[in-house]
């Protein structure tokens, strides 16, 4: 087989892996949060009463509608419509958000910053 033959199968395998690498990163990726236990997150959610506002996959009885649907959380750009969807950003609304935003009609919950943690790592499974 010729060296140009080669070298375009070579690129082509090479090319093919990774697209193929990044494709799973992209499917599998969620942010970590120190402290983060979406598990936690899931109970901390029931235990706030967070779905009589929001509407929240994978948390039985969440369907409000005052607040937004918080489905595919983890891909947003935004948090809140105002802070760059990272996790420390998601734990800062979450803690306070009027202090965030003061027009917002979502209260303060009184969480604390290891319910905030759960609740944001359970967020970012919402993909």
């Amino acid at each position: 087989m010729p060296a140009s033959i080669r070298s375009i199968c070579a690129l082509s395998v090479f090319l093919v892996a990774l697209a193929a690498c990044s494709e799973k990163q992209a499917e599998t990726y969620t942010p970590r949060i120190a402290g983060g236990d979406p598990r936690q997150g899931k109970t901390a959610i029931r235990r706030h009463g967070c779905g009589a506002c929001h509407a929240i996959p994978g948390i039985p009885g969440a369907n409000g509608i005052v607040g937004p649907p918080l489905a595919k959380m983890a891909r947003r750009a935004y948090v809140a419509g105002k802070l760059a969807n990272t996790p420390e950003n998601m734990i800062r609304w979450l803690l306070d958000p009027p202090r965030v935003n003061p027009s917002t009609a979502m209260p303060a919950m009184g969480l604390t910053e290891s319910d905030a943690r759960h609740i944001a790592a359970y967020l970012y499974t919402l993909e």
